[in-house]
């Protein structure tokens, strides 16, 4: 067996945030391990799990870093993570998902022949209930007006991310008052503050289909894209054109919210959503005309 690759002049540091999934975390640890460049180190965050996911796991694998927490969600774990390690890059990978082997030596390759870069992500393979789906046509992955179409849909998979620890000095950490939608959020900070290069193959294997999943417990996830956006527009980066951009999806997420509490019979929630609306609907530009017939 040829031995993994390691390179000196780059230290990564792996973070996982785990919460009740030793099962899945085993497999999520035996593909870091199997990489062909290895990280310099694997920190596995327990945001307080009771099914003894370190008594069980952290035997058999002896050179991970076992960080707990009282349980305070993905947000936290994750930031405890990050400020713990102590490598230049940053791999994030959540407890469920696996990688490719190739996958950490393909974004230092990415990276280093793009030596302003400090951010890379890569094509994912989706796999639910066992079996291997395809993703919908709108979550293109490609950086073809990533920002704004970001704006619609999270494009970018935590799993799937390598960062340098500098990215998170400037831009912050996870919002951790987010109950969902945080990856939405700082996807949303980073490109509006750097680009991200992209490896078009599926380096990360994404599964789903579990009952415990965030974004099947939590109705009304706008609600915190919305709260997210605001943020995005607070900022002294976004230029005027990503302001309309930000100003029309906005818009169009509150009116979904506005007729889904009203449907609900949640009038006070509807109102909320119907002036907000109304406010960001102030800041839109009329379209320019075409001088077409």
């Amino acid at each position: 067996m040829v031995a993994p690759l390691r390179s000196d002049n780059a230290v990564i540091s792996v973070v996982i945030p785990s919460y009740n999934r030793k099962n899945f975390l085993r497999k999520a640890l035996e593909s870091v391990l199997d990489q062909t460049l290895q990280a310099h180190e694997i920190l596995v965050v327990d945001d307080g799990s009771n099914d003894h996911t370190i008594t069980d796991l952290s035997s058999d694998f002896p050179t991970v870093t076992w960080l707990r927490q009282e349980n305070a969600g993905v947000s936290a774990a994750r930031n405890h993570g990050i400020r713990k390690a102590s490598g230049e890059w940053i791999a994030l990978l959540d407890s469920d998902d696996q990688w490719r082997k190739e996958k950490l030596e393909a974004q230092l390759r990415r990276l280093s022949t793009e030596p302003n870069s400090r951010a890379c992500h890569t094509e994912e393979k989706w796999i639910r209930n066992q079996n291997q789906v395809n993703p919908p046509n709108y979550l293109d992955k490609s950086p073809r007006q990533l920002f704004k179409r970001s704006l619609r849909h999270c494009l970018i998979c935590s799993s799937s991310c390598i960062l340098h620890r500098s990215l998170f000095d400037e831009i912050g950490l996870f919002d951790e008052s987010l109950p969902v939608c945080e990856d939405y959020d700082f996807w949303l900070r980073l490109l509006l503050h750097t680009s991200i290069e992209w490896i078009d193959q599926p380096l990360t294997l994404k599964f789903g289909g579990h009952a415990d999943q965030l974004s099947t417990t939590h109705w009304g996830m706008d609600r915190y894209r919305i709260q997210a956006m605001e943020k995005v527009l607070a900022s002294e980066k976004i230029s005027e054109e990503q302001t309309q951009w930000v100003l029309e999806t906005l818009v169009q997420k509150c009116q979904v919210l506005e007729q889904g509490f009203a449907k609900r019979n949640k009038p006070s929630e509807a109102r909320l959503y119907s002036n907000k609306r109304k406010e960001f609907e102030k800041g839109l530009k009329p379209l320019q005309p075409t001088g077409l017939p």
